[in-house]
């Protein structure tokens, strides 16, 4: 009989770790899609910011490159704080 008793609290054990290891990996999950629609709102955004520049003729389209660059730099970090 003790045996069956320890044998159930070692199930009962693992179950337990195995619930919260999923529960972590459904965690980390909704983390990295949150950081990646950042990222797709971000690259939409830097085509604006480019099409906008180009658009309004007032920079070298190198400027025009350069703004997009940073806009995309400014989203990835964003990322970076959401994921981390």
């Amino acid at each position: 009989m003790s045996a069956h008793k320890t044998f159930g609290w070692v199930a009962m054990i693992v179950l337990l770790v195995a619930n919260g290891a999923a529960w972590a990996a459904t965690d980390r999950a909704e983390t990295r899609r949150a950081a990646r629609d950042v990222r797709q709102e971000t690259r939409q955004d830097a085509r604006e910011t480019k099409q906008d520049c180009r658009a309004a003729d007032a920079q070298s389209n190198p400027r025009c490159r350069q703004d997009k660059r940073q806009t995309k730099q400014e989203g990835r970090q964003k990322a970076r704080d959401i994921k981390y």
